[in-house]
């Protein structure tokens, strides 16, 4: 630049013309926009922004993160965003549902801390249990964000609905609750005393919906299996008509329905009377990552889900195969197919032509090699049928709700989590895991880095995922009490991910 003669701050115009091949240059068609120049609502909805945090209004910690664990459903956010209040008998303000459409929509413009006063308004009247004053001084009680949870839900079960609930019924309006967060159990009820059997008593059957399954915890339970085997079995007292008395009967449930997202609720507080409090089950409980949930169900839906479970793995294991050897190539050009060296590129180049035949009536043999691109073609080719038959494995039934899982295999997509000794003290956090970044030209959600966002009131940290496996439990520190898991996506009849 020194050469050029040019000054410091001097202004200089470039000028020339593209090279072969290239475009014509031409102005943006939009105006440069810079963060700078952005308002807060720009600035809260592009790549790499922080979500915003819930200030704490007084032990109010439960709510915010219950709150907080609900947002990353996607599906839940679309349809608050179409709500309307209609109802003439009650006013808007105390609507948990529409406070809650403005409460989201208000958290999506910052990235700062957001007051929810007037959602928790609203819970405070519609749930008179969440207004209890603290015994140990001025302001509210802390309560369970479990119930916050179970309230919050029962109520968007009732008031917020969705059109099309499945093909074929696009005017008819159905529970958003129905259809994304409810599942179906099939459950038997048979007394224990073989009495009544002989007495003419036969085992019942019912379907029931259920909105989050319990993980119920005992000095055997090390994993969220064990626990959640032993919440699908529970035991009932009633009275016998066949033997007239009061016995005891035995409730076996399986899943008739998954839904797309499936709660669990850690059982972790029982009424300890002799202090007059819930207190908390200490105990480590592992949890996955990914949950496979077909063991839990019933036989008619595990044929549904198998054929697609077992290709789904298969599909990810040939990925992982593909990915591999790309890695492998990178660092030595001569495995797998790869880059030819120099003396042998013009062979592969001939090896369409067909075999020749010698004077005396041989077939001359001829090496033949596939390049880089021939052979990522062909990888690519057979992982694209690989996902088109995956989708055809789709159980017609559950391809026209698309409300339910389709696979079994769930992904975990938010932790609420609880420090302390009972439920009603100590501090609730969430983990919610990060999504890729959005196109804002495609709109098509980018890959995930596998990070999570922790939730401590208005603080927002990332965190990497080492964080979630030490929610485990074991102690007074912060252990899982709500896991939220997502059906994992599945690939279309174009075989591509949406």
């Amino acid at each position: 630049m020194a050469t050029l003669g040019l000054k410091a701050g001097q202004t200089i115009m470039m000028m020339g013309t593209p090279g072969d091949g290239g475009g014509a240059i031409v102005r943006p068609t939009e105006k440069i926009k810079f963060v700078e120049d952005m308002t807060e609502a720009e600035a809260a909805q592009q790549a790499g922004a922080t979500p915003a945090g819930l200030v704490n209004l007084g032990n109010t910690c439960y709510l915010n993160s219950t709150l907080q664990a609900l947002r990353c459903i996607p599906e839940l956010q679309d349809a608050l965003g179409k709500h309307k209040h209609t109802s003439m008998s009650e006013i808007p303000q105390l609507d948990l549902t529409n406070q809650l459409k403005d409460l989201f929509k208000d958290m999506s413009e910052t990235q700062g801390g957001m007051s929810p006063f007037t959602f928790l308004n609203a819970l405070r009247m519609t749930f008179p249990q969440f207004g209890e004053r603290s015994k140990k001084g001025p302001g509210y009680a802390q309560q369970d964000a479990e119930e916050a949870w179970s309230q919050i839900v029962s109520q968007l079960r009732q008031k917020l609905q969705i059109q099309g609930a499945s093909e074929g019924e696009a005017d008819k309006a159905a529970s958003f609750v129905d259809k994304y967060m409810s599942g179906e159990f099939s459950s038997t009820l048979q007394c224990d005393d073989p009495a009544a059997l002989e007495g003419g008593e036969q085992p019942t059957s019912a379907k029931e919906p259920f909105l989050k399954l319990n993980c119920h915890i005992d000095n055997q339970t090390a994993h969220l299996r064990d626990g959640l085997v032993n919440g699908l079995s529970e035991k009932i007292e009633k009275r016998s008509d066949a033997l007239g008395r009061d016995v005891m009967y035995t409730k076996t449930s399986k899943i008739s329905r998954l839904p797309k997202y499936l709660t669990v609720h850690f059982v972790r507080f029982f009424w300890k009377r002799d202090v007059q409090k819930k207190a908390k089950i200490m105990r480590k409980v592992t949890f996955p990552h990914e949950l496979d949930a077909v063991e839990f169900c019933t036989d008619e839906l595990k044929k549904a889900l198998v054929p697609v479970r077992d290709k789904v793995r298969e599909v990810r294991k040939d990925e992982e195969d593909v990915d591999r050897a790309r890695k492998r190539r990178k660092k030595n050009p001569m495995l797998d197919g790869g880059e030819l060296p120099e003396d042998t590129k013009e062979k592969g180049k001939k090896d369409d032509r067909k075999p020749t035949t010698s004077a005396d009536g041989d077939v001359d043999m001829t090496e033949t090699y596939k390049t880089d691109a021939e052979f990522e073609a062909e990888k690519d080719a057979a992982l694209l049928a690989a996902k088109k038959e995956l989708n055809s494995l789709i159980d017609p039934t559950l391809r026209n709700d698309d409300g339910a899982n389709q696979s079994g295999i769930y992904e975990l997509r938010a932790v609420v989590t609880h420090q302390g000794a009972s439920a009603d003290s100590g501090h609730y956090t969430a983990y919610v895991k990060k999504t890729g970044d959005k196109d804002p030209v495609t709109g098509k959600i980018g890959e995930e880095d596998g990070n999570w966002w922790w939730f401590n009131d208005d603080k927002v940290t990332e965190v990497t995922p080492d964080k979630i496996d030490a929610l485990a439990g074991g102690g007074e520190s912060h252990s899982a009490l709500i896991l939220l898991y997502k059906a994992i996506a599945l690939p279309t009849a174009a075989g591509v991910m949406e």
